[in-house]
């Protein structure tokens, strides 16, 4: 992933639940404290929760702005759409994002819109790629210029690889080619070698791609949260953990500090923030802020791929294609370079 002005950008963050708890706009700062640089904000377009309204969003998106985080906002009325009969459709989360644009524009340097959170579940989910393609044009067409980030169906996990097979055509189908790919990782997600194996398809076709919500244990299974921190770490994939504060329903365990309190951490918090490969460790601020390039490549070529920070060091065969951080990059004023 990059930042407009070329730098590349690696999501480390916190999903806050904004739609269930309106009064706790605090959390935004505190979660900066801990080191984050992206905050993924839980929003209701009415269909299921109390809708969050324009002058909401825009206030959400200028403490994001004021604490120097990017904004990931995500409508949430979407969960297990065709299983849940209470969720609500991509379609209809478009619309909300529509019906708010005011908020949003002007803001694409700061905020990824985060279409519907995992818009299917284990029914229906044969329509993911022609569901989130359609949600995609919607926005397009509407006149959003923002990174689109779509959610993984399966309740966020993609246990069928749907998303993954179909990913390049969803790609396609944005005309910015600005769409960011988010896998849910818990139970699913309990080894190493299936970790690797999800992020890895993405990266090497070029595909971006986040761990949009996972967790150190889950209901069903114990997810493999060491493997999801180092595997993400080694590719340079962003993550983002589930979640600040005020879980409930038999997963208080995921709560990373205790009642909101930023001076009470749990074990889980522990871990995600000062943990190897975590938060404390691996972070750095988006350089839309001001912030160092973290590793950054050194800009884009006209051609879409990263220069090579290592230059010819990089191109041993000499055809202007390096490989850099698990990617391909290209040598700045080689043939490659057009």
């Amino acid at each position: 992933m990059y930042e407009a002005n070329g730098n590349e950008f690696v999501m480390r963050g916190v999903n806050h639940a904004h739609a269930w708890y309106p009064n706790r706009t605090g959390s935004i700062a505190h979660i900066k404290a801990k080191g984050a640089n992206t905050v993924r904000v839980v929003l209701a377009n009415g269909d299921r929760w109390t809708r969050t309204s324009a002058s909401e969003v825009s206030s959400i998106i200028g403490q994001c702005k004021q604490n120097r985080l990017i904004c990931v906002l995500e409508v949430h009325d979407t969960t297990g759409y065709g299983e849940d009969g209470a969720a609500t459709s991509l379609s209809r989360a478009a619309d909300y994002w529509i019906g708010i644009k005011s908020a949003l524009e002007g803001q694409e340097n700061y905020v990824v819109i985060n279409i519907g959170n995992e818009p299917f579940g284990n029914n229906g989910y044969d329509r993911w790629t022609s569901d989130t393609s359609a949600a995609i044009r919607k926005l397009r067409n509407a006149g959003f210029d923002h990174a689109l980030m779509v959610d993984a169906p399966n309740w966020g996990q993609d246990w069928s690889n749907t998303m993954r097979n179909n990913a390049s055509t969803v790609f396609n189908s944005d005309p910015d080619r600005n769409t960011i790919f988010s896998v849910h990782m818990y139970e699913v997600y309990n080894t190493a070698s299936k970790v690797q194996s999800y992020l890895n398809h993405f990266v090497g076709n070029r595909l971006p791609i986040v761990v949009g919500e996972f967790g150190h244990n889950h209901g069903d299974g114990d997810p493999d949260e060491n493997a999801i921190m180092a595997t993400a770490q080694s590719l340079r994939v962003g993550y983002l953990g589930w979640s600040w504060s005020g879980n409930g329903g038999g997963v208080e365990y995921l709560d990373m500090v205790n009642g909101f309190d930023p001076n009470s951490l749990t074990g889980w918090g522990r871990r995600f923030f000062n943990g190897a490969n975590g938060i404390s460790a691996t972070s750095r601020e988006a350089t839309v802020y001001g912030g160092g390039s973290g590793g950054g490549s050194g800009g884009t070529a006209p051609n879409g791929y990263p220069y090579c920070v290592n230059g010819g060091a990089s191109d041993p065969d000499g055809d202007g294609w390096g490989w850099e951080n698990q990617r391909s990059c290209v040598v700045r004023g080689s043939a490659a370079d057009g």
